[in-house]
């Protein structure tokens, strides 16, 4: 299978291109201001902002499955306008299509959310990611979407190198005890994205992990798997923020789970284990 990933030299970008090419799917990724970095995966700079370049690099890659990983925090073209225009062309070119969004889609005012919860975004990043959905499945009504949440499990993952600098004493800094979220090993991410795309599943789907941490309690674990002194860590409250955005903020992931065979660890596990 031929497969186009955009976004391909984040995170989750180069482990699921690392993971397709393990299996033996021809694997085109795509980066901007860094280049992808994974052996073996051909590797073409692409300015998602540009609707014409996009365009013209799904005609000339002509892949069976587009994934989007890609997005930039701070610009709403990026962000929320390219993954329609992404997924229009894939539709065009007969490609099936799978788009990474987010819990930052929700305000944190319900207890948990579900697959069929309605977008209420706190800040325009939210309000971003919540537009793109709307345009995937505008433009690819068969499209398999999945929010997820704080991706961890990699040692350049944010969350593990900020809280070992901060146990160090590298940078100065709080912990949030108030901004909970349920992380989920990258692993298990993309593991559960290939297995949707297989199936070839349309809709929304919820991928994260079943423990409910605060940053300060996914910081002391980190600190303890990794043998430094999290009693250097220091508490504080993100409601203290001028615009704090969503705080408790919990994906429910029940029923996606129950379609796979992918085990979603929590980080209490996957922290234990490195």
């Amino acid at each position: 299978m031929r497969v186009l990933v955009t976004g391909g030299s984040g995170a989750l970008g180069s482990h699921l291109s690392a993971a397709l090419l393990r299996r033996g799917d021809d694997v085109v990724a795509t980066g901007h201001r860094v280049p992808v970095l994974v052996a073996g995966v051909q590797t073409v700079p692409l300015d998602l902002a540009d609707a014409a370049a996009v365009t013209s690099l799904v005609r000339e890659v002509r892949p069976d499955l587009v994934v989007n990983t890609a997005y930039a925090y701070a610009d709403w073209t990026v962000t929320a306008v390219a993954p329609g225009v992404l997924a229009a062309a894939a539709t065009d070119a007969g490609a099936q299509v799978v788009h990474i969004s987010s819990d930052a889609v929700f305000s944190g005012h319900k207890p948990a959310y579900v697959e069929t919860d309605l977008p209420d975004p706190l800040i325009p990043y939210g309000a971003a990611k919540a537009a793109a959905e709307v345009g995937v499945r505008l433009a690819a009504p068969d499209s398999t979407v999945v929010r997820t949440t704080l991706i961890m499990g990699h040692r350049a993952a944010p969350m593990e190198t900020l809280s070992r600098a901060l146990a160090t004493g590298e940078r100065d800094g709080v912990l949030f005890t108030d901004d909970v979220r349920c992380p989920v090993h990258v692993d298990d991410l993309v593991a559960a994205l290939l297995e949707l795309a297989d199936a070839r599943r349309p809709g929304m789907f919820h991928v994260g992990g079943p423990d409910a941490l605060s940053r300060m309690a996914i910081g002391e674990l980190v600190c303890v798997r990794d043998g430094l002194p999290a009693d250097r860590l220091v508490p504080g409250l993100r409601a203290d923020l001028p615009v704090p955005g969503a705080l408790d903020l919990r994906l429910d992931c029940t029923a996606t789970q129950a379609l796979l065979r992918t085990r979603l660890r929590g980080a209490r596990e996957f922290l234990a284990t490195g």
